[in-house]
């Protein structure tokens, strides 16, 4: 026979399990029509087992909402917030944060002293597990290094009761707190395909667009002084020999015999 503590006992350990878990199943399509949706938007990267770098990148998300708390990845555990009814919420953690300022504020720190990290709207970090429960989503997170320093977390998104969310509902509701980044490597191959396309259209522009280039100035036997100063201009110095002139140029001197072009060198 058992006795009436331990029957108490273990209905108290279900409560809780139940509690935990939720009240409203889905069934095993649902579920896995569900776990296909968010793992399509949110894609999952992993990391390496002691948490330390990231081995395969998934999506980066962009927090929405304030006061995400994080632990350094270094803590047993991670932090477990919750978001419901439109209010981001770490609970217990969050008061035992508040509890460690406030004693380290009348300078006697708090055993278990955790340096968690509260992040805010625009922040970013990834996403590596999603798990489906009774009663919400729950998302796990890891950050970058900052000050050398990585970060985790937990977050259930927790369905409004007694309701029953189809999977773009369920989505609607992640987006409340998480933004996927869009792929900026992509806009900058397309940036740079639509400038290579612009280049080659300048360079197919038609030869005709341009100004054709002057012939080349011509001085040939028998001209007279007067037609070479109009195709070379007036020189810089004139060698009068009588009937024998040389007009000197800055690379050129044209030889006049009689008045008529004989030589040019």
């Amino acid at each position: 026979m058992f006795s009436r503590r331990a029957i108490l006992r273990s209905s108290v350990a279900a409560a809780i399990l139940f509690s935990f878990l939720g009240t409203s199943p889905r069934s095993a399509g649902q579920a896995t029509g569900l776990q296909q949706k968010l793992e399509g938007t949110y894609k999952i990267t992993k990391t390496t087992d002691d948490k330390s770098d990231i081995v395969t990148a998934g999506s980066v998300v962009i927090l929405q909402k304030d006061k995400l708390l994080m632990y350094p990845t270094s803590t047993q555990i991670p932090p477990q917030n919750t978001y419901n009814n439109g209010q981001l919420s770490s609970g217990a953690f969050g008061a035992h944060q508040q509890i460690q300022k406030f004693g380290s504020l009348i300078g006697h720190p708090t055993p278990h002293n955790v340096p968690g990290r509260n992040f805010v709207t625009g922040e970013k970090f990834w996403v590596t597990k999603i798990d489906l429960l009774g009663d919400g989503v729950l998302f796990t997170f890891f950050t970058d290094a900052i000050s050398d320093t990585r970060y985790y977390a937990t977050l259930k998104f927790v369905y409004p009761k007694g309701s029953n969310l189809t999977p773009d509902q369920v989505l609607s509701l992640v987006g409340e707190v998480l933004k996927v980044q869009p792929d900026d490597d992509a806009k900058s191959d397309d940036k740079g395909n639509q400038q290579q396309g612009g280049d080659a259209n300048q360079q197919q522009q038609p030869a005709a667009d341009q100004a054709p280039p002057a012939p080349p100035a011509t001085v040939e036997i028998g001209q007279s002084p007067d037609e070479v100063i109009g195709i070379l201009g007036q020189p810089e110095k004139i060698i009068n020999l009588g009937p024998k002139q040389i007009y000197v140029y800055k690379d050129l001197k044209v030889t006049f015999v009689k008045g008529k072009v004989t030589d040019a060198q």
